[in-house]
């Protein structure tokens, strides 16, 4: 079956966004982690999530031919034209709140990975082979924490469980396909979402039962970022990130 180019690069700016606007947020941490050690690994964590959404984003500029690069993708586009998920641009607010965001996009960036080294496009395959060795990193350093917070004092416990609540309805987004990953599951460039679900779903409820963290009652759940609905949040950090290069066209380091 032939490829639409469009829908193609569509869905490879859904996968780069998605760890482009996560790293961003946590870049907010950098030298203000609550102990160095752990400053430095959500740094880590952040660079490795850059530099995926910089292998996806250059290939989507070489799809996308003319003067398109990876600098022009990231930092051209408006808030309505980013296809990240809205649970990744969501405050850090705390500690808690950081981790526990971290945590539910590891469970889903391991399991998409792990599926995606089988893609039916080389390109995405590749970046996949490499992008899944740093998520098995990423799910065991923020399952970790959430073992050790949601399992520590009163008041960790209670942090967690609160951004646990708080962040849950942010989660089945991942889960519901768009227009776009239909057509690409269907002809193998995407995973089955339903699949993918029923892993995450496994993989969350052990660690927070682990973590002696309750998951929440309410079906209900946020979406939009897909379809490039998204909070107020997104503006503010695409205000930010893109300030240099609206500011000064062209600039290169």
């Amino acid at each position: 079956m032939a490829v639409n180019k469009d829908i193609l690069i569509d869905y490879i700016l859904h996968l780069a966004d998605n760890s482009m606007i996560l790293g961003q947020r946590n870049a907010e941490w950098c030298g203000h982690g609550p102990v160095l050690e752990q400053d430095i690994a959500l740094t880590n964590i952040t660079l490795d999530l850059i530099g995926e959404a910089r292998s996806l984003y250059q290939y989507a500029a070489e799809l996308t031919g003319g003067n398109s690069t990876e600098d022009t993708v990231a930092f051209l586009r408006d808030v309505m034209q980013y296809r990240n998920t809205l649970l990744l641009e969501q405050h850090n607010t705390d500690w808690a709140y950081t981790i526990t965001r971290q945590f539910f996009y590891d469970v889903f960036h391991y399991y998409l990975q792990e599926a995606l080294v089988n893609s039916a496009d080389e390109r995405i395959k590749e970046i996949a082979k490499k992008t899944i060795k740093e998520s098995a990193y990423h799910l065991k350093w923020s399952s970790e924490w959430m073992i050790r917070l949601g399992d520590g004092t009163e008041i960790s416990h209670l942090k967690m469980q609160n951004a646990v609540n708080d962040l849950w309805e942010y989660t089945g987004e991942f889960f519901i396909p768009s227009e776009t990953e239909i057509e690409m599951t269907e002809i193998g460039i995407a995973p089955d979402l339903t699949l993918l679900s029923k892993k995450w779903k496994s993989k969350v409820e052990d660690i927070l039962t682990e973590a002696t963290l309750s998951i929440p009652s309410s079906d209900f759940q946020q979406k939009g970022g897909k379809k490039g609905l998204h909070s107020e949040h997104l503006g503010f950090i695409l205000a930010e990130m893109q300030y240099l290069q609206r500011a000064y066209p062209g600039s290169e380091w």
